[in-house]
């Protein structure tokens, strides 16, 4: 049963929340965003157009499912490796061990929590220590 409102904007949602339902066969999401809606309808239209999603594309969407979705590749950084920050005027030695790396005598398994605890902020511990 279609949802109904007087205002524009939430015409407007609803309008989208009804196509939604039409094209996927189901309702959308409950918190899905305006903008989000819109671009699934125009993705799901244009492949309904197109007869369907390409080989290719349905194989990115396979191995997606079973491989994570958009995780980026881990960093590896080889032991005996080390990385040196000065942050507050004071300078920040880690060294990359087989296990993780060890800042002021004690073992951490990710940079990024080292570069929380010296700067007190959430950091990318990558992007702290410069790389890329």
């Amino acid at each position: 049963m279609p949802i109904k409102h007087k205002d524009p904007i939430h015409k407007a949602r609803d309008a989208l929340l009804n196509t939604w339902a039409h094209l996927i066969g189901r309702p959308a999401p409950k918190f899905i965003s305006q903008s989000l809606l819109t671009k699934v309808i125009a993705f799901e239209r244009q492949s309904q157009e197109l007869d369907g999603l390409t080989k290719t594309f349905r194989r990115k969407l396979a191995r997606a499912s079973t491989e994570g979705i958009n995780t980026p590749p881990r960093l590896r950084f080889k032991p005996g490796g080390r990385f040196i920050r000065e942050w507050n005027g004071q300078q920040h030695v880690v060294d990359v061990t087989s296990e993780g790396y060890v800042w002021n005598g004690n073992q951490y398994r990710s940079l990024s929590v080292i570069a929380r605890t010296i700067t007190g902020a959430h950091w990318s511990g990558p992007r702290f220590f410069g790389v890329t």
